[in-house]
Order: structure tokens, then sequence, then C-alpha cells
């Protein structure tokens, strides 16, 4: 599975066709990231994992990063503000032995730890090294639509002890996220005095319909 991800990387660059702005736009998806609740396991320092997911025209500036402590792994656990559907994604790292190497996707799974990634993942990628971030790899998107939770489990890179990444891009879909329930338990509350008239007569039970 990972060798056939690893093909749909090469054969990606045909979206360099596309309208740089066009491209940048469907690259938007780091805006409906909660990066207040965005993890990062094993960043060596605090908060740095948050710094990769920026605009496109950000994608190969060097100022921001995130190291990884112990080992060479990290885990990203990125909860979106809706739900996604998505259809690629690019990762940048150093064009050296610190680049990623494979990553592992895992979807819905809430503050996923280290311990969790023996499952299997929805997809996985061999990664091969992008320090310019034009690399694409999509997604079988039928596994990932209805996204609210999406994990990023870096596995190993080209030998380091350490990766440093510089971006992550996500392509794909949005969608709000609806709260229809209040507005229908609303509705119920403004009728219910109305009523009021016949509460001490009929049942309570009569009101729910």
């Amino acid at each position: 599975m990972s060798g056939h991800g690893h093909g749909h990387g090469h054969g990606c660059t045909c979206e360099h066709e596309h309208d740089p702005a066009e491209r940048g736009l469907e690259y938007g998806l780091y805006q409906r990231i909660d990066l207040e609740k965005l993890q990062c396991l094993n960043e060596s320092r605090d908060g740095d994992g948050k710094l990769v997911f920026k605009p496109w025209d950000q994608r190969r500036e060097r100022d921001k990063f995130v190291d990884s402590d112990a080992d060479e792994e990290l885990l990203f656990n990125i909860p979106f503000t809706g739900s996604v559907k998505l259809k690629s994604i690019i990762i940048s790292g150093e064009d050296d032995d610190t680049h990623p190497a494979e990553i592992r996707l895992f979807k819905n799974i809430p503050q996923m730890s280290f311990d969790d990634t023996g499952r299997e993942p929805e997809q996985s990628f061999r990664l091969n090294k992008d320090p310019t971030a034009e690399l694409e790899y999509p997604t079988k998107i039928a596994r990932f639509t209805n996204v609210e939770h999406l994990s990023i489990h870096i596995s190993k890179n080209y030998g380091a002890e350490n990766t440093r990444v510089y971006y992550i891009g996500l392509r794909g879909e949005f969608t709000e996220a609806h709260r229809h329930e209040v507005t229908i338990c609303n509705y119920e509350l403004a009728a219910n005095p109305a009523d009021h008239k016949v509460d001490s007569i009929v049942p309570q039970t009569s009101f729910i319909s």
C-alpha cells in the first residue's frame, strides 16, 4: 500500500498545470484547523507543531518548522472546525536525512497517542524528499470523507536521529458543522407558553411528538 502512494506522489506533478493562485486556494484547509486544540506529540519545543500549517505562499519559508525530540517520530492530532473531505497532502522538510520518509493517516481518533499507531491506518505513503513542497500524495477519498479529526503519524525519516518538517499542506473540501438540534429545542421552548392554559389538565407527555 505504501508503494502505491509513492507512485502517485510522482504522478501528481500534473497539478503544476493549474493556476498557482487556484492551487493555493485548494490548499486552504489550514484555515479550518482548530489550532488551539491541535497536538503534536514528540515535538522538541512546545507549540512548534502548529507552525507548519501555514498559507500556500509561505510553504517554502524556513523560519517556522518542527523538529522531533526523542526519536524520528512525530504524531499530529488535527481537529477541524467542521467536516472535511481530504483529497491530498503535501509534506515538506529539509533536503537531507531529517526529511520524513513515511507517513500514516488516521481519521476521527481524537487524542491519539503513539500507543494507538499500531492499528491499521486509513492510508500510508512513502515520501520522496520534497524541500520545495511540490509533491502531492492523493488520498483514497472514499476513506477520507466526514473527517472531523485527522492524525498524521510520521513513522520514519531517511536515517537521521530526528525529523524536521517545514510545511504540511491539506487539500480538500470543508463543510461547516451544523447544530440543528439547538434550533429545534428553541422552537419547542417558544411553543410551550402558548399551551400554558392546558398544562394543569393535560399530562406532560402529550406535548412530546
